[in-house]
């Protein structure tokens, strides 16, 4: 237990997240992960590094010019940004010694020969030219800097080079995009028994010459640009703080560049053509490697089953009987699907059976990031043509999957599918679908609530949960906010629905969650066992924080398992003595939100899709909902309890917000492959 200073009572949350990918880049370290998958790990740190940069760097550049404002608020925050650079860059050597020292070697031991930051084999030369002259050439578009009317605006992320050519004349600078938006970042060839894998950048790079065959080459240098993403403010700040970052960002271009990442050698006379050209005076200018967008990795073309995570079979659950519809099963008792533990088939199957069963007459559900190919839209379509009622709520605000989820709303509109929109400031990040059924002379329902989208791709890596049930009383409450949600209004008034069963934010959830972990807390203090189980992808928002330390005080035992931002201060005395927060990072990313709380031995549990974070809470339409099957609850606290159990994947969040390793021990437990095999075991129950 530690003391900590009475001011202090929250982690900053970008510190935190940056606490989380640090996480994700340890695991490309670790020896015991298999070297695929270490290069995979590599490649979501810089995917979500990327991301950081486009979504967060924006806020904390505004706040270091608002710092000496005279807002309390801003002058606390204003120094995070220099903390954040260093925590980065620290981050980034890490990377580059974890792949130079640890991945390449690993590679090459197995005679695959990842050619990085070295030159090309002579005696591959005339192949890469070949394929440079025959496959790359047609994507090139060099730009001439020295033009002077010459319109270029770089896009985020896009890889670049600045090639600085000498001719007869005159000397000029151009710029040429790297066709990755085209081609594969990676080209892979056999030689001798052994496999190469090298980098388009530098097949590029190699070839110049056949490119500007009138100047001779004097230099090739690597850049990309990271460029703002639309930001929320008021998610974070008090209205007035908000409206002022928010001037300080506008004052920019649109597609504000948040970093100018550029290779080391570069030239400074280049990189001020380029600062100058372009507009980069806000910019974070990041001496980074040879190459950027290593977030590429993730198509690493090499597909060595023995330097891979061993697949495990998809569980097929509930077993599948042909002759009795998924509705008949879900009537006799409700079901919980765990993907990717267990096939997603039964929720595909769950639409495709809706669209197609005669007395069906109704479907509702939400939609919030929508696979490319979705076969769930399209069991939506197949229903709308068949003459039932299909209305569907489509985010549009759906962080980076905008373009994707116009696309699909269009062709649904387009097959009769009503299509509602939600209110431009309240996103509805709900995972809900109802399913109405005319039976005799009344109506039935089934539905899903879950705690991930209806997304047949990320179901393959995402740990999620989805409810499959019928019970009336439940369905009925959604059938009511369905309704809700086609008015497209803000609720002013949190009383506008009576919700006995659902917790649905933007009316009962934060008040019912409060009063949770006050009746746990009333427990305590009768001297009586109380405890609180939470687990959550991101913890920032201070009332429930707040409320947790009120608990911990008063004796509650409480257990979190957070994966990415927690501002929750763990074991400081006074404070959090009696709470412990874990992390997990594994082959899947745990995604799957679950409360449990004591209640007297009564246990009471939820599964939802809200975090407990601002926009979750205040900003979006969330539903959480109670699990009443006994079996399914006792199912759910095991998965808890070896999770809690991890001592391989899993970490402490400490006072410090280190990630500190769980000890081992003789009986040493993954708590993803133990689950994996415990559901494998119930699959028949």
């Amino acid at each position: 237990m530690v003391q900590i200073p009475e001011t202090k009572l929250f982690f900053d949350r970008d510190l935190s997240w940056l606490s989380f990918n640090e996480r994700v880049l340890s695991e490309a370290e670790r020896t015991h992960t298999p070297l695929l998958e270490r290069i995979k790990f590599l490649s979501i740190y810089s995917s979500n590094l990327d991301e950081f940069y486009r979504v967060r760097m924006p806020i904390l550049q505004a706040l270091k010019k608002l710092s000496r404002k005279d807002n309390n608020e801003i002058r606390q925050e204003g120094g995070l940004l220099e903390e954040a650079n260093q925590v980065i860059n620290s981050q980034q050597e890490k990377f580059g010694v974890v792949l130079k020292n640890l991945v390449l070697p690993g590679l090459r031991e197995h005679d695959i020969y990842f050619v990085y930051n070295e030159p090309i084999p002579q005696v591959l030369n005339n192949e890469l030219s070949n394929y440079f002259l025959s496959q790359v050439l047609a994507f090139l578009q060099p730009i001439d800097l020295t033009e002077p009317d010459i319109q270029f605006f770089p896009n985020n992320n896009q890889l670049y080079f600045v090639v600085y050519v000498e001719y007869a004349q005159q000397a000029k600078s151009y710029v040429l995009n790297i066709p990755t938006d085209s081609l594969s970042r990676f080209y892979e060839t056999k030689h001798e028994g052994k496999t190469y894998v090298f980098i388009i950048d530098d097949i590029i790079r190699d070839n110049l010459s056949l490119l500007f065959k009138a100047g001779e080459i004097k230099g090739s240098y690597s850049f990309k640009i990271t460029r703002t993403a639309e930001i929320d403010l008021k998610d974070e700040y008090h209205n007035d703080v908000a409206d002022l970052i928010e001037k300080q960002i506008q004052k920019r271009d649109l597609g504000l560049a948040t970093r100018f990442l550029y290779e080391p050698n570069m030239p400074k006379m280049i990189l001020d053509i380029l600062v100058r050209h372009f507009d980069l005076g806000h910019a974070t200018l990041v001496e980074g490697g040879r190459y950027h967008n290593l977030k590429d990795l993730a198509d690493f073309p090499v597909k060595d089953v023995q330097l891979s995570n061993k697949k495990w079979a998809k569980i097929v659950y509930p077993s599948f009987r042909k002759n009795k519809s998924l509705h008949d099963q879900i009537l006799e008792n409700d079901l919980l699907i765990n993907p990717p533990y267990q096939s997603y088939d039964s929720v595909l199957r769950f639409f495709n059976e809706a669209a197609t069963d005669e007395q069906v007459i109704e479907i509702y559900t939400t939609l919030y990031r929508v696979a490319n190919d979705s076969k769930i839209v399209n069991a939506l379509i197949t229903a709308a043509k068949n003459g039932k009622k299909v209305a569907v709520l489509v985010e549009l605000k759906a962080r980076f999957d905008e373009a994707n989820n116009i696309k699909w709303a269009k062709k649904m509109k387009a097959a009769g599918v009503e299509i509602i929109y939600s209110v431009t400031a309240l996103k509805v990040h709900a995972k809900v679908a109802l399913v109405k059924r005319r039976q005799a002379i009344r109506n039935r329902y089934t539905g899903l609530f879950a705690t991930g989208n209806f997304n047949e791709t990320t179901a393959n890596f995402y740990t999620d949960h989805i409810l499959m049930t019928a019970h009336q009383e439940m369905l009925r409450e959604l059938e009511l906010l369905f309704i809700f949600l086609r008015k497209r209004e803000k609720p002013i008034d949190p009383d506008l629905i009576h919700f006995n069963h659902l917790l649905v934010a933007q009316f009962n959830l934060q008040n019912r969650f409060l009063a949770l972990i006050q009746r746990e807390i009333d427990q305590a203090n009768l001297g009586k066992a109380a405890s609180i189980i939470i687990k959550l992808n991101n913890l920032e928002e201070e009332v429930m924080i707040s409320k947790l330390y009120e608990a911990s005080n008063a004796g509650v035992e409480i257990e979190l398992i957070v994966r990415g931002i927690c501002r929750l201060i763990p074991g400081a005395i006074g404070l959090s003595e009696n709470i412990m927060v874990r992390r997990i990072v594994d082959r899947y990313l745990e995604h799957g939100r679950i409360f449990v709380f004591h209640n007297g031995g009564n246990e009471e549990v939820y599964l939802g899709s809200a975090d407990w974070m601002n926009r979750n809470i205040y900003r979006r339409i969330e539903v959480c909902f109670p699990v009443y099957d006994e079996h399914i609850k006792k199912q759910l606290k095991k998965l808890l309890m070896l999770q809690l159990q991890d001592n391989v994947q899993a970490v402490y969040i400490d006072h410090e917000m280190k990630n500190v390793p769980v000890p081992s021990s003789n009986d040493n437990i993954q708590s993803q492959y133990a689950i994996y095999q415990y559901l494998n075991h119930k699959k028949n129950d």
